[in-house]
């Protein structure tokens, strides 16, 4: 199963999310991300939030479709987007997408960013997407990446304070072992050169992003 989440983030950033009806599915509304999706013809399968951010109809529209409800205080500790992907995460599924949760305000966004080092944390791939961007987060192996004409540039930072023994092959700017250092903009910007590439390094936490420009 793959679990889709959308959040209130602008709606001009959220890419057409038909694209990601595949058959298991399973699509998570928070508090305007709901209305979104029933604005893009799906019903979400659970919906989570305060829903302050809402109209009464549009809330009336959410609790007669969304067949599990979660409403919380606006006052708590988690986001709304917290307790969501901590909900999803539970479910064990193949991956989580998030969608409308980057632009907008700076403390959301990396807020947000740190959701995927949460996933990460419990062995769960999770990534976030926009119509500009897709942010995934890995731990220490060796991976294979896919050329995307839509998103051709890669660029690679350091989550944590080192990343250790960064290889990159396939890719225009290639490395061999190489230590990056957090506040490093070396691994900004690359791309492949092949129809897929590679990755890995043995120690720290790493950022990928890929980009349409």
């Amino acid at each position: 199963m793959n679990i889709n989440i959308v959040a209130g983030g602008p709606g001009n950033l959220i890419p057409d999310l038909s694209e990601y009806r595949e058959k298991d599915a399973f699509w998570i509304g928070v508090d305007r991300g709901a209305v979104t999706l029933l604005d893009s013809g799906i019903i979400p399968d659970e919906a989570f939030g305060d829903f302050d951010s809402i109209t009464i109809e549009q809330k009336k529209a959410i609790e007669k479709a969304a067949p599990g409800l979660h409403i919380y205080q606006a006052e708590k500790d988690k986001t709304d987007l917290d307790l969501a992907l901590s909900w999803a995460v539970e479910q064990r599924p193949a991956s989580i997408r998030m969608f409308g949760i980057s632009g907008g305000r700076a403390d959301h966004f990396l807020g947000n960013l740190q959701l995927l080092y949460q996933a990460l944390q419990r062995n769960v791939s999770a990534v976030m997407i926009d119509r500009q961007n897709t942010i995934s987060m890995f731990s220490p192996g060796s991976y294979t990446v896919l050329r995307d004409p839509v998103k051709p540039y890669v660029s690679f930072l350091p989550f944590t304070e080192t990343v250790n023994n960064l290889s990159l092959e396939g890719f225009k700017y290639s490395l061999n072992k190489c230590h990056i250092a957090l506040g490093s903009t070396l691994c900004i910007s690359n791309e492949l050169i092949r129809s897929q590439g590679a990755f890995s390094f043995t120690e720290g936490i790493l950022i990928m992003i890929r980009s349409t420009d």
